[in-house]
């Protein structure tokens, strides 16, 4: 319920060992280039990186003595190697080195079908938007009725959360992925003058960007990340949210295409597709924080900060990957109820429409005293019905400086949605633009 089977497999152990032999691959092949090691010792090293020869259950065994799996993996590829390529294995590297690399790309990976997943997400926001530019609803602030909108403009809100968040994330994936190559400290002292030519060739094997030196304790790389996945996810949050919250059966705007249903009441339709997102994004924060937290780190490598990232970072992917998917699903089968849209509009009896009827009243009777007259009358329909806009006809201090037809179109919602439609072509061509204005 909370990943994909894209994400889980491209998150799975697996995935990590085989990132992690990508990486001592590209690193024989790196060395080979600059005259390091044998070119025929690099085509070895790389034919036996297949995750599939490798006992992953011994692996993991192995792995806690040495608070890390990379010196188990090591060993069992020299092993399978002739005996001529075996001294060329992992040459210079630590095993913090191909942790690091590894992560870099089991977060490209993932994220590559995330970000269509995101971007289709947006894409049907961005249809909602023009489709329901002109459907009229409530506008509410602190879950209370607020003034007149359109359906079209809280889609437009969703769309610009989701472009800019996503094309957020997309500058990390893109820029900021780095290969870490810097030894047992940082200087690839065993490599001489080599160093920074096999850390060229390593990043442009396995094309991730050369940092400008290594960065075994400069964690701001998944700092960025973590918050680029942190912000997708409060913007997948809060879209969710607004369609559990239109979906309830005393406002009924919006409803799932395909709902779910109850163990014990069959008259219910749950949001589940949106319980489901939500569920998930509750949880990314204390993700963020837990990869933020590993931040500072000791002297050259860290004793602890370091290890504490890597089940967090591949469950934050896995989540993200499910909200995004999630909400592609959600939004695809939404259900518009227009109709009830309108209604609740008017549920009032048109007292929503208070600020418009003050507005029109200050030219003749100025702002207070235009204040004080509505509010008189709003109190007048609570306690004895009607509507506002009768309460102003009938009014003696309200017909002497407003005509019918002004106090009519002072009370009519859809006359009153300011700048909503502008907005909604604001955001559409953020949409077109990529997330990236001119």
């Amino acid at each position: 319920m909370f990943s994909t089977s894209d994400a889980e497999r491209r998150t799975g152990r697996a995935a990590w060992v085989q990132a992690m032999l990508d990486f001592e691959a590209a690193l024989a092949r790196a060395q080979a280039r600059a005259g390091v090691i044998p070119a025929a010792a690099a085509d070895e090293i790389a034919a036996h990186c297949r995750a599939e020869e490798f006992d992953l259950d011994s692996v993991a065994r192995r792995a806690v003595a040495s608070a890390t799996p990379v010196i188990a993996l090591v060993g069992d590829l020299t092993e399978l190697l002739d005996p001529a390529a075996r001294p060329y294995v992992h040459v210079g590297a630590t095993s913090q080195d191909v942790l690091d690399t590894a992560a870099m790309l089991v977060v490209r990976r993932t994220l590559r079908g995330v970000l269509g997943d995101l971007r289709g997400a947006a894409d049907r926001c961005a249809r909602l938007a023009e489709q329901h530019r002109g459907t009229l609803m409530i506008g509410r602030s602190l879950l209370q009725q607020a003034l007149p909108t359109t359906f079209g403009r809280r889609c437009a809100g969703w769309l610009t959360a989701l472009t800019e968040a996503t094309a957020a994330l997309d500058r990390v994936v893109s820029r900021r992925l780095a290969v870490q190559f810097g030894g047992p400290a940082g200087t690839l002292g065993s490599l001489g003058d080599q160093g920074v030519a096999v850390l060229g060739h390593l990043a442009a094997e396995l094309g991730l960007a050369e940092p400008v030196l290594p960065w075994h304790t400069d964690r701001t790389r998944i700092g960025e990340l973590a918050g680029a996945l942190g912000t997708v996810s409060g913007a997948l949050g809060k879209i969710a949210l607004d369609v559990e919250l239109h979906a309830q059966t005393e406002v009924g705007e919006l409803a799932e295409g395909s709902s779910g249903g109850s163990s014990a009441m069959p008259h219910k339709q749950n949001p589940a597709g949106s319980v489901l997102i939500s569920a998930a994004t509750h949880r990314v924060p204390g993700l963020v924080s837990t990869l933020l937290a590993a931040m500072p780190q000791a002297h050259e490598r860290a004793a602890g900060s370091w290890q504490a990232e890597w089940e967090p970072l591949a469950e934050l992917l896995r989540l993200v990957a499910a909200s995004a998917a999630g909400t592609e699903r959600l939004l695809s089968g939404l259900r518009v109820n227009t109709g009830r849209m309108a209604s609740n509009v008017d549920i009032t009896a048109g007292l929503v429409m208070a600020e418009s009827a003050s507005s029109a009243l200050r030219g003749e009777l100025g702002r207070t005293e235009a204040q004080r007259v509505v509010r008189e009358l709003c109190a007048q329909v609570v306690e004895r019905g009607g509507t506002l806009r009768a309460a102003l006809l009938g009014d003696d201090r309200v017909r002497a400086a407003l005509s019918e037809a002004q106090i009519i179109e002072a009370t009519e919602p859809g006359d009153h949605l300011g700048a909503a439609g502008a907005f909604i072509d604001r955001a559409l061509a953020l949409h077109e633009s990529g997330g990236n204005p001119q």
